[in-house]
């Protein structure tokens, strides 16, 4: 639980809201139709699952880079950065690819959990999302996969990353695609990190990652009932190991969960 003071990473005003035309559906080719959200996390039908596959793996002999943080210079002002742990070495390191919610950037999220990171010593990728939100938050698949695709082969010639502890994490809008994402490329993304998501997009599930949720019992953006509370039964329905703490607080990941959140990326 938050403490008074402590530092907390809150979403913006209305985010999340922007996805009232979706429906909560199948995570593996069954249908969860009878678990449809009423509001902020109704879903719609599930966009092809073909678009949301990424090619990507790490490789076998790479040496790290420079500690700290650098954009890839992949795609304009709309980008990804990496940042490297300051005490990454040869050895293997756990890999977080870190996404925004609504409105946001790769930077934004980086400044809100890239310390929680660094102390856990987790390299973490933080791409932009390719307009204001995730392509599959409105849409279908596409885009964004398409750029994510390249960011991690472009990190993956880079850093040293241990496939057995890549993960797919991130906090409202980017903590939906998370999940979403996770659960179709579960055979390279180990384990999902979603703080507060609102709802889950379906597709043809691979691998069985572990899965961490957060969400405050006080969320008025992505209500706790309608989201985590109906999500978590699910996927442990589903069989998925699933993790969930429910704290006293809003739309936010105070400093304690994602600390908490970030050692259990690294454990692995």
């Amino acid at each position: 639980m938050r403490k008074p003071g402590q530092p907390a990473m809150h979403g913006p005003p209305g985010a999340g809201l922007r996805v009232n035309r979706r429906r909560f559906v199948a995570l593996a080719g069954g249908a969860i139709g009878s678990l449809a959200f009423a509001g902020s996390c109704d879903a719609s039908d599930a966009p092809q699952a073909d678009d949301s596959r990424i090619a990507a793996r790490p490789r076998r002999t790479v040496y790290p880079s420079d500690t700290g943080a650098r954009s890839l210079g992949l795609g304009g002002s709309r980008d990804a950065i990496v940042q490297m742990p300051s005490n990454a070495a040869s050895r293997p390191l756990p890999l977080l690819v870190l996404l925004h919610g609504a409105g946001g950037s790769g930077a934004g999220i980086l400044r809100r959990l890239g310390a929680a990171a660094d102390e856990a010593g987790i390299a973490v990728l933080a791409p932009d999302s390719r307009e204001a939100t995730w392509d599959a938050i409105r849409g279908d698949f596409g885009p964004d996969v398409v750029f994510l695709n390249r960011a991690l082969e472009r990190v993956f010639e880079t850093v040293p990353a241990d496939p057995g502890r890549v993960t797919v994490g991130g906090f409202s809008d980017g903590a939906t695609y998370a999940l979403s994402l996770g659960l179709v490329n579960g055979d390279l993304f180990r384990r999902v990190l979603a703080f507060s998501p609102g709802f889950i997009i379906g597709g043809r599930a691979q691998g069985r990652p572990r899965i961490f949720i957060s969400h405050g019992r006080e969320d008025r953006i992505l209500p706790i009932d309608r989201c985590s509370r109906m999500i978590v039964p699910a996927l442990r329905q589903r069989g998925y190991a699933v993790r969930f703490n429910e704290f006293d607080g809003g739309h936010e990941v105070p400093a304690d969960i994602a600390r908490d959140g970030m050692q259990w990326v690294a454990a692995g």
